[in-house]
């Protein structure tokens, strides 16, 4: 199967490229970068440190239909438009992990599903994946007398916050109790303010050095508490999730899919 990627460059985009060199039953057909980028003409195993591979980085406007039987997105939300567009026109499936869309961005996505099928999730991890079946587990014994509180803490170049992983781990937790939230979410605690309201869900958010991603829901209440903890020790745990996908979203039917789908996980 061809893959190909969006934004080799960047971060992520580096470890898919290993991700995909590890995997038996894919190849990288093409790995683009920005028209002006200084990255356009290099190896790709050159730039992810694994060695020369067949393949350089090419500009996005060089991108042809028929160049990846499926794409990888994790660039970032200021271009994702664009490249739904390109996947949409060339009836390209595709495997987003761009985190921190707006709405308009969002709706762009649903859009596009209706045309293509789509993987989005804010995590490819399996293991987040599982703790999002397990907070739910959680949150319908304890949700209703303890108070919930979602910790993360990435690397210092992260830009959105709360983590979209940490936002799926709210959503999750919300609809097992029936709340919005939109309305019962709290991001920040700071001075002198009235007793905690138990109906609230809180986060709290760490950047720092080169944590790769650690994501804690803990439900306390008093006497006792429950803490369900995910921490990544390597980005190429994601990475190999989104070859996963990759693989599992050819040949399904256009619609929006996440990781719960691509592992049948019932949540």
């Amino acid at each position: 199967m061809k893959v190909g990627l969006f934004g080799a460059n960047g971060r992520m985009g580096r470890v898919l490229i290993e991700a995909l060199d590890l995997s038996e039953d894919t190849d990288l057909s093409v790995a683009t970068v920005r028209d002006d980028s200084p990255w356009v003409g290099m190896n790709v195993g050159e730039l992810a440190g694994i060695g020369k591979k067949p393949v350089n980085c090419s500009g996005f406007s060089s991108l042809s239909r028929g160049d990846a039987d499926v794409m990888i997105d994790f660039t970032l939300p200021s271009i994702i438009e664009t490249n739904l567009a390109w996947c949409v026109k060339n009836q390209t499936p595709v495997v987003i992990g761009t985190t921190g869309l707006n709405k308009a961005q969002l709706a762009a996505l649903d859009d596009a599903a209706k045309h293509i099928p789509i993987v989005f999730a804010a995590n490819y991890s399996v293991g987040v994946n599982l703790m999002l079946s397990l907070v739910k587990q959680a949150a319908s014994v304890l949700g209703e007398t303890a108070d919930i509180e979602i910790t993360e803490a990435h690397h210092r170049f992260k830009q959105d916050a709360p983590s979209g992983t940490a936002m799926a781990i709210g959503e999750a937790i919300a609809e097992e109790l029936g709340r919005d939230l939109s309305t019962c979410a709290v991001y920040g605690r700071e001075g002198k303010e009235p007793e905690r309201d138990q109906g609230t869900i809180g986060f709290a958010t760490v950047r720092a050095g080169d944590i790769v991603g650690e994501h804690t829901a803990l439900f306390a209440d008093i006497g006792e508490r429950l803490e369900i903890t995910h921490k990544a020790s390597s980005r190429l745990t994601f990475a190999k999730g989104a070859v996963h996908a990759a693989k599992w979203l050819c040949g399904q039917k256009p619609g929006l899919y996440s990781m719960t789908d691509v592992l049948n996980l019932k949540l």
